[in-house]
């Protein structure tokens, strides 16, 4: 086989594992030799996510309505969840909430594997100075926790949900581009990637045909353990007050709310911070099974 032939194959069977990596990862988590508890918490999160989808759109009762006369009424046939000091539905709310909450979540970890994944292929292609230059930054930045540098850009841009969006992505993007940036390092010292620059294909072309498709696994490994924290961190932001304003269903904004009635209607606290908690725990549990099934040293260890 020529080198140009040898680096084709390696560009193919790299691309082929963009498309069939998670594919092959989420039908393992379903496996007969899966773990029942990798099972459960996949399960949990995709129907999460189907509750979030269908609860923008399908609820009890309007979740943004007030009645005073029926504030703080108890879990009961007509409200499965109680109502809240303003005599909203908690279940209602609970459902629209899992939208802003889930999904702005979810969305925060793909803006912020697609930041960290072109900043660490810039790095890894720039010369040593520039790449050094661009990880002393990442370092800055991870030396502040996330949570607490989100909180000031989110209390800075005003409290609101793109602002929260704009603050995660900044917060958390260093740590995907420093692992990227470690790992297509790595795999450009792989013979097939030499022997294609070898052959006078441009550098750019090697990146995005040979190398990318290769590091890919390492990055949805990332992606799918950042939603958990995710989830939790933006619960946090709308607890501290800097989330979507009222009366936005956010769950840290529903649980903030009922701190004040927590020994007189329990509820009201208690069921978005349980909807918190299932979806961290889910989302963190299917993160390490997706890890445990796509990164060798992890299957091995």
């Amino acid at each position: 086989m020529t080198v140009e032939a040898t680096a084709r194959t390696g560009a193919v069977l790299g691309a082929g594992a963009i498309g069939t990596a998670i594919g092959r990862a989420a039908r393992s988590v379903f496996g007969t030799r899966t773990p029942w508890i990798d099972r459960v918490a996949a399960a949990l999160a995709i129907g999460l996510v189907v509750v979030a989808v269908a609860g923008q759109f399908f609820q009890p009762y309007d979740p943004y309505a007030a009645d005073p006369s029926q504030a703080l009424l108890p879990p009961s046939a007509a409200h499965p969840m109680g109502t809240d000091d303003a005599g909203r539905d908690v279940l209602s709310r609970l459902l629209v909430g899992a939208g802003t909450t889930l999904l702005a979540a979810i969305l925060v970890v793909v803006l912020t594997t697609i930041v960290g994944v072109i900043v660490a292929s810039v790095a890894a292609m720039s010369p040593r100075p520039v790449d050094e230059a661009i990880m002393r930054i990442c370092d800055v930045f991870m030396a502040i926790p996330a949570m607490v540098l989100a909180l000031g850009i989110a209390a800075a841009l005003g409290a609101s949900l793109p602002s929260v969006i704009t603050a995660m992505v900044v917060s958390m993007w260093p740590g995907t581009a420093r692992l990227v940036r470690g790992i297509l390092r790595e795999t450009m010292g792989a013979a097939y990637i030499e022997s294609a620059v070898v052959t006078g294909v441009p550098r750019i072309r090697t990146l995005l045909r040979h190398v990318l498709p290769n590091s890919m696994d390492s990055v949805y490994v990332q992606a799918s353990m950042e939603i958990s924290g995710s989830i939790v961190i933006m619960a946090g932001l709308a607890y501290l007050g800097v989330g979507a304003p009222p009366p936005s269903a956010d769950w840290g904004a529903m649980v903030a709310q009922g701190r004040e009635y927590i020994t007189t209607a329990w509820w009201v606290t208690t069921f978005p911070g349980l909807a918190i908690t299932v979806a961290a725990v889910s989302f963190g549990l299917l993160g390490d099974a997706i890890r445990m099934r796509l990164d060798p040293n992890a299957r091995n260890s």
